[in-house]
């Protein structure tokens, strides 16, 4: 749960800050530009939603991935300069945001292994460890998961861009739908089938050349 906060919080800080760059403050005004979880958290898809796939999960029930989402960040797109560009980059900052940690730690697993403290056991090394792996797999389930086109993420937003009016308009009018969608096609395994390659992937890459 901590690593999902911070993971949460980072993408939301990112929508904020790259919709600035763009010409829009209102969520720099209103204290979202920042990692501090409180500005970020959403009670349905930062406590709620966790807390049941965790619950669910630890009972042997349906194998919902630990994924979530924080309180949307406030944008006014009238104030946007080249208004399709800042579209497609505030709503990619998020994912942008959680790739660049799940890289970081990517890298710092990949020198760990490397020079052999991975391996090593004492009282650092487990926490270190749990912290590191976290995140990566949580950052990486959280890019992956904002890229599926469906309202409200934020694949839908950017797919959005590049559609013709009359599909934008039917985007839109599922995004009513959207929270129920997502919901099943968590339960029912999709998002995890789609993670299952990805993170087998990332895994052969940490362990190539060891």
């Amino acid at each position: 749960m901590v690593v999902l906060l911070f993971a949460i919080s980072a993408h939301e800080a990112a929508h904020a800050w790259m919709s600035n760059r763009f010409g829009d403050d209102t969520a720099l005004l209103l204290g979202r530009v920042t990692l501090n979880p409180v500005a970020h958290t959403d009670p349905i898809g930062t406590l709620l939603i966790p807390i049941v796939g965790f619950v669910l999960g630890s009972a042997g029930g349906p194998n919902i991935p630990l994924i979530g989402w924080g309180k949307p960040t406030p944008v006014n797109p009238l104030r946007w300069r080249n208004k399709d560009l800042a579209n497609v980059m505030v709503s990619a900052a998020g994912i942008m945001a959680n790739l660049f940690i799940a890289i970081c730690a990517f890298i710092i697993i990949k020198v760990l292994l490397m020079t052999g403290w991975w391996f090593t056991e004492g009282s650092l090394q487990e926490p270190v460890r749990l912290l590191l792996g976290m995140l990566l797999t949580m950052n990486i389930s959280l890019a992956v998961f904002n890229l599926l086109p469906f309202p409200p993420l934020d694949g839908s937003k950017i797919l959005e861009t590049f559609l013709p009016p009359s599909a934008q308009s039917a985007l839109a009018a599922l995004e009513q739908y959207g929270f129920i969608i997502l919901m099943l096609l968590m339960y029912v395994g999709f998002f995890s089938a789609i993670m299952r390659p990805i993170m087998a992937g990332v895994f052969y890459l940490l362990r190539l050349g060891l």
